[in-house]
């Protein structure tokens, strides 16, 4: 990635530190040139530490560059990203960061516009919501976590959305175990909405199902975690139409560890399909699929891939590289 160095400008904290639900809240600045603009959904790469690199949804106003702002959730099991930048990071501590990218994009035009969050995954989507009230579009917003008390930025957004006349509806499982209803989010949504949703894997794949009779384009979304295993039966060869050279992919390797084991380093970060820092164009061949920043009609094109995580359903690929 082309870095940018940033400094911790402030760091906000809710819940009980140390503990797991805990989330600091970042504001990264650069030393002096204003940063890169981004659009709503888009993420960056953290450096978290030496070989180490994370990816968090941009959570602050599309149009800022003065400041990018992005959320940590702390896991309790981790040893690595969060954990570290819970642990280790302080105000005035200066970070490793990737320009901004975006596989999550928001339909600024459309109708109506509906935004599904669950627990952390609320920060692209309050990005979102503040770009639409810029734009003063219709939208709704609902908004799970486990209680309300450790619901990440509620105390932030519960206001403005309220200024704003935003219809804002808020689901806690401590609540007696509750949970967002999709099915009827879905039904009771005007014609023509389009969708948006980011947060735990059960969610994302209910919010897939709920949504399965949507017409195409309009159910958007982003996972944490690749939801696929990488393509790991080898077997086909990749071929470099730029730079030359022809690699077979064994058994128990990726097309990019395949590349690396050859000198060949393609741009890549997260290594599970979901950030699209190793996408490359597909010439020829047909690839099998791993991971989840394609949509479905550009994975039937077959025009382009994440070599991280996908493989082929053909002998041969030949790679836009």
């Amino acid at each position: 990635m082309t870095d940018l160095t940033v400094r911790v400008h402030d760091i906000a904290e809710t819940g009980v530190p140390g503990e797991a639900g805990c989330v600091r809240v970042f504001d990264l600045r650069p030393d002096s040139d204003a940063l890169p603009a981004f659009e709503a959904g888009a993420h960056i790469d953290v450096v978290a530490r030496d070989g180490l690199v994370r990816q968090y949804s941009l959570m602050n106003a599309p149009g800022e560059t003065h400041r990018y702002v992005v959320a940590v959730a702390l896991d309790a099991q981790s040893r690595g990203g969060s954990k570290y930048l819970h642990d280790w990071v302080e105000a005035g501590d200066a970070l490793m960061i990737s320009p901004p990218r975006c596989h999550f994009h928001l339909i600024e035009d459309a109708p109506f516009s509906v935004l599904i969050a669950g627990g952390i995954g609320v920060t692209p989507l309050w990005a979102m919501a503040q770009r639409l009230i810029a734009l003063g579009r219709p939208f709704a917003f609902h908004f799970g976590a486990r209680s309300e008390a450790t619901a990440p930025l509620l105390d932030l957004m519960r206001p403005q959305l309220d200024v704003a006349g935003v219809p804002f509806y808020t689901v806690f499982e401590s609540d007696g175990g509750a949970r967002l209803d999709l099915g009827r989010i879905f039904a009771e949504a005007p014609e023509g909405t389009h969708f948006y949703a980011c947060g735990p894997a059960g969610m994302i794949d209910a919010y897939i199902a709920a949504g399965a009779g949507c017409p195409a384009g309009k159910v958007h979304y982003e996972r944490f975690s690749g939801a696929e295993a990488p393509a790991l039966d080898g077997g086909f060869e990749v071929e470099l139409a730029r730079t030359g050279g022809r690699y077979a992919v064994e058994a128990g390797k990726t097309i990019l560890e395949t590349l690396k084991d050859h000198g060949i380093n393609v741009p890549h970060s997260c290594a599970e399909g979901i950030c699209g820092a190793c996408e490359c164009g597909v010439l020829e061949g047909t690839p099998d699929h791993r991971d989840s920043v394609l949509t479905d009609a550009e994975k039937a094109a077959g025009r382009t891939m994440m070599v991280c995580c996908s493989g082929a359903k053909s002998a041969r690929l030949v790679l836009d590289l």
